[in-house]
């Protein structure tokens, strides 16, 4: 049997590092730079051939090789200025290439400075200034009480006394014209502490101790709402808080141009409200311009995106409304939908760019692409205009690094499979057509040294409705011949997707346990993000599920493919919700899984952060609460169990363990426990806790055996 001796962590590492420098084994051309001429007429990429490294400058529209150079020497970057020129960028400086050789070194072009990228997400809440636009006025606040300045008076005047209700401590955001103000009025509470001993610190023998405010579910939180101030003493408008009851957030203030009509975001406590609530300041109406409700919930952190088209003429809103992840273009006077501007058994997975001078929308999809796995993701753009949709990929992978010419008429991209190497592509951005394939990466390098590849398999949940997509990862000395546990490494937290789909010979920290001897497996179950509505919103009050038997549905299904795969001993390891789905897999699924190393679990939501639970469990915090907790159910425990937490765990109280292990003690349970002092959050990902991980999944799961005969 490979593996590590128990309470070796040298040895431990010897083998990890052994087989990590395996599946490090070179594979050209895995990330491929590539610029354009500024007129979009070449364009010039790197690409590794049997001679070495070289740049090779094609013609855009055919895609055919117009010359291959070799550098002679190595390079920082490269470009194609005016006419084609080919410029190697280097440390001594910039050299040319002209008639057949390179220009002597000569000093680079200046730098631009740093600036989004061009299809870089822009985001921010307007930013307001204490003066108004003309400096006339100013906005102050005085022992509580906000104050208008105006050039030239003596005193300022008061616009609102302290009430004792919320502060205003926020900048003002001025209308446009300046004869108003809006500004947020904050109710302040006390929110909860946890409390941290630090009890090994560096430097000193006594222990530290320290607090952070960490609300949780059911806290009172802070509060705050906008308010409408004149310049010209005008009573202020108030909020109409009938529209914005049990706030979780108020957030995204905007002024429109005619500095009449005011906009900003609420979020309802428990995630089953998320609206746009319009406040026309002039005549002091307000309502819920765009509203977005859920029986279970919004995912508004997640699913939500809005852009202001036309100073809200039109606005672009995303939404789960018809079961899928779609987005769509509303009018902007009334919230009604203009244009279902994407639609089918597919999800918008991201709202790229915007533009909004041709009027076409850069999205990433996943899902649109038939016979493919639903987690690729692909690019496509969209017409406000028409709805009208052009597949921009289509290559069976999930595609990265997209990027397009200067002058909008190509792009690359690159795409991939945890089984299949990096292809970077070059396409038309009017049809999407591919042009030409620029570069495959060579992993035969990599093959030749038998280091196994994960493989996707795909099998149907618990009902025989959905399809479960997750990995196999066989270890690098395989033996089809014997039999050999299997360890699911789980995340399912719903708040995204989490088997790799794109290449990655070595995946943390899966391979780390599946070198010593171990077949491992990552699967998405119900209840996690990237699919429809039902497939998701089955997490709601229901996190104990975790997609348990659609999981073990898939890993029986990947044994029948895979005979080596030995059901009799299964375990399970995860850390954060996956540290609570670890040790929920011994509490109700203690009849499958053997064994389970849980780290720095949330095992009771009422203990964990208050945003990512009232998100799945709702508010008021209600029965759902204790019936989803693994410390309710804690005398359940079937199988080995090793909990490990860092003492020092800022994201999940670590109390959370400690309830746990008091439970389990109530219950007269046997159970290994490593606490990590001076650690964090995902303490067990150290060396030490994966080598102790290692050492628990051999002692009670075994190794690789030969069938009985």
């Amino acid at each position: 049997m490979a593996g590590a001796k128990q309470g070796g962590l040298e040895d431990f590492e010897k083998l990890t590092g052994q087989w990590y420098g395996v599946s490090q084994t070179e594979v050209p051309d895995t990330t491929v730079r590539v610029a354009f001429s500024p007129d979009d007429r070449l364009l010039v990429h790197e690409q590794t051939l049997p001679e070495g490294r070289r740049l090779v400058v094609r013609e855009s529209e055919t895609g055919e090789i117009k010359r291959t150079v070799d550098p002679g020497t190595g390079w920082s970057g490269f470009r194609l200025e005016q006419g084609g020129q080919l410029v190697l960028e280097t440390g001594e400086g910039d050299r040319r290439w002209e008639d057949g050789g390179w220009s002597e070194p000569a000093p680079g072009r200046p730098r631009p400075s740093a600036r989004p990228g061009r299809h870089e997400c822009r985001e921010g809440r307007p930013r307001g200034s204490w003066r108004s636009p003309d400096g006339r006025f100013e906005v102050r606040v005085k022992d509580g009480d906000l104050m208008l300045g105006e050039r030239g008076a003596k005193e300022d005047r008061l616009l609102a006394a302290d009430d004792n209700q919320g502060v205003f401590r926020d900048p003002p955001l001025w209308a446009p014209d300046g004869s108003r103000f809006a500004i947020w009025k904050t109710h302040d509470v006390p929110e909860r502490q946890v409390h941290y001993i630090d009890s090994a610190p560096d430097g000193q023998l006594q222990p530290k101790h320290f607090t952070q405010d960490y609300p949780k579910p059911g806290d009172e939180i802070d509060t705050r709402a906008p308010w409408v101030f004149f310049t010209d003493g005008r009573e202020p408008v108030a909020p109409d808080f009938s529209l914005i009851e049990n706030p979780f957030e108020c957030r995204a203030l905007a002024w429109r141009q005619d500095s009449r009509r005011l906009t900003y975001e609420f979020i309802q406590r428990g995630f089953g409200k998320h609206r746009v609530i319009e406040v026309d300041s002039e005549a002091g109406r307000q309502r819920v311009l765009v509203g977005e409700e859920s029986g279970t919930f919004v995912f508004v952190y997640g699913n939500s995106f809005r852009h202001d088209l036309d100073d809200g003429r039109e606005i672009l809103w995303m939404s789960e409304r018809d079961g899928w992840k779609h987005l769509y273009l509303l009018d902007g006077r009334d919230g009604s939908v203009k244009r279902k501007l994407t639609d089918g058994g597919w999800i918008v997975r991201e709202v790229v760019e915007v533009d909004e001078e041709k009027r076409e929308v850069l999205l990433k999809v996943s899902g649109r692409e038939p016979d493919q796995d639903p987690y690729f993701i692909h690019f496509a753009r969209v017409s406000i205009d028409t709805g009208e949709m052009v597949a921009l990929t289509s290559s069976n992978g999930t595609h990265d690094r997209f990027e397009r010419s200067p002058g909008g008429s190509y792009y690359t991209c690159r795409w991939s499979r945890v089984d299949h190497a990096p292809v970077t592509e070059l396409h038309r951005w009017s049809d999407g057509a591919r042009v030409a394939v620029l570069a495959e990466a060579d992993d035969s390098k990599l093959r030749a040294t038998g280091w196994p590849l994960p493989e996707p398999f795909v099998a149907k949940d618990r009902e025989g409705k959905f399809d479960i997509w997750g990995i196999i990862l066989r270890p690098p000395d395989f033996d089809p011949a014997k039999k050999y546990p299997v360890v699911e490494n789980i995340y399912a937290g719903p708040q995204d997707s989490f088997v790799p789909k794109a290449w990655q010979p070595w995946i943390a920290p899966m391979h780390e346990v599946a070198v010593h001897g171990f077949i491992l497996v990552k699967i998405d179950g119900r209840g996690t993000a990237n699919r429809c509505r039902e497939f998701h919103h089955f997490c709601y009050k229901n996190l104990k599920d975790a997609g348990f038997p659609d999981r073990i549905a898939w890993i029986r299904a990947a044994a029948e493919k895979e005979p080596a795969m030995d059901l009799a001993r299964v375990g399970i390891f995860g850390g954060s919700a996956g540290g609570q789905s670890a040790l929920g897999a011994l509490l109700f699924h203690g009849d499958f899984y053997r064994a389970a190393v849980a780290d720095c679990g949330c095992h009771d939501n009422r203990m964990d952060k208050i945003w990512w639970n009232e998100q799945w469990m709702d508010w008021p915090v209600g029965p759902e609460y204790a019936e989803n907790s693994n410390v309710t159910h804690a005398a359940n425990l079937q199988g080995a169990l090793m909990l490990t937490v860092g003492e020092l765990d800022t994201n999940v109280d670590p109390s959370s363990t400690y309830q746990v292990i008091d439970a389990l003690i109530a219950a007269d349970k046997d159970f290994d426990f490593l606490p990590m002092t001076g650690r964090n959050h995902g303490s067990g990902e150290t060396r030490y806790g994966q080598r102790r991980r290692v050492d628990f999944f051999q002692r009670h799961l075994g190794g690789p055996q030969a069938p009985v005969r």
